[in-house]
């Protein structure tokens, strides 16, 4: 009708009353339209309210069922293979609490999502947040007793929600204080003597050092450098290798150098693999960083007046190809 009007079309119907042209007919045409959408609401109402009540008498409601289980007869039954690997995400998630470190673990032992795609972070959490392997249907928020068997137990849920309930900022912390240090079997003094990472703790706070080998064995003062703090060394570590990643010239011998090592990547593939690294650096998890690292590192020399980074030709290839996977 309003599109009638913007057109100055008229409408007349033969076999009912419809006549737009006088006000009779507008009002009795405006009055239909009214109940009609009336209708439409009240049919929308009854929908939500039949939805609202099969979830709760835990009813299965349809859409695509989750990892765990399959939909039979309308209601979702326990898939015992993927049960197993949702009750494996919420038994070592509990244990590392970090999603980094949980998605490699479950692409190196080939577990992946109902379509056989890649488990991302996203999915993880969706998997991890999700009360219907409690057993229960949710609707709007609100928990029910679902039809269906749980997959996890209460005492399983709880203690991955409360890691969840952590700030990510604390969680990534107490990872970094699980993780391998950064330079781990990299770092070499002057004397040529490896450091070794030690902390040591002044109330709640944790101070990590790297400390020479010659120091431990023989005492302070063989070595002119017998420790440096660790968060200094690796922050100035991973500030020259960004440098390095953003240098044209270096990038171009690196993806050369890089090729040589692994045929099947392209100059052009490394090139891009190392320059995406320097800008998602600060987004991974400390033992995502410490494995790239330990990928990409030889060794690093350190002396009184400063240190060399040497590169793992090999390493750069193999994250090249890493990057080219996950693309």
């Amino acid at each position: 009708v309003e599109v009638f009007d913007r057109n100055d079309v008229t409408f007349v119907s033969v076999t009912q009353s419809f006549n737009t042209t006088n006000s009779m007919g507008r009002l009795t045409l405006n009055v239909l339209l009214s109940f009609a959408q009336f209708e439409r609401e009240v049919t929308g109402d009854r929908i939500r309210d039949k939805i609202a009540a099969s979830r709760a008498k835990g009813m299965w409601m349809g859409g695509c069922p989750p990892l765990g289980y399959d939909v039979q007869a309308r209601k979702l039954v326990v898939n015992d293979t993927e049960a197993a690997h949702v009750r494996y995400i919420f038994d070592q998630f509990a244990q590392c609490g970090s999603a980094t470190v949980m998605l490699r673990d479950l692409r190196d032992r080939g577990i992946t999502t109902k379509q056989g795609g890649i488990i991302t972070k996203g999915f993880l959490h969706r998997i991890l947040k999700n009360r219907v392997y409690l057993g229960e249907a949710v609707h709007k928020g609100t928990s029910y007793p679902g039809e269906h068997k749980g997959i996890i137990s209460q005492d399983a849920w709880d203690k991955v929600h409360a890691i969840l309930t952590e700030s990510p900022r604390k969680r990534a912390a107490h990872t970094r204080c699980n993780t391998p240090a950064l330079l781990k079997g990299l770092l070499w003094g002057p004397d040529g003597a490896a450091f070794s990472p030690t902390h040591t703790r002044k109330g709640s706070k944790l101070y990590r050092y790297y400390v020479s080998q010659s120091v431990l064995r023989h005492g302070a003062g063989v070595c002119p450098v017998s420790r440096v703090p660790a968060a200094e060394i690796e922050s100035a570590v991973i500030e020259q290798l960004r440098a390095i990643f953003r240098q044209p010239e270096i990038m171009a011998g690196s993806a050369k150098a890089a090729k040589g090592h692994l045929p099947a990547i392209t100059e052009d593939e490394a090139r891009e693999a190392l320059t995406t690294l320097e800008p998602m650096w600060d987004e991974l998890f400390p033992a995502e960083q410490a494995r790239i690292v330990q990928m990409l590192v030889e060794r690093v020399d350190i002396g009184t007046d400063g240190f060399d980074v040497q590169l793992r030709l090999d390493g750069m290839a193999t994250f090249a190809r890493e990057m080219r996977e996950a693309a």
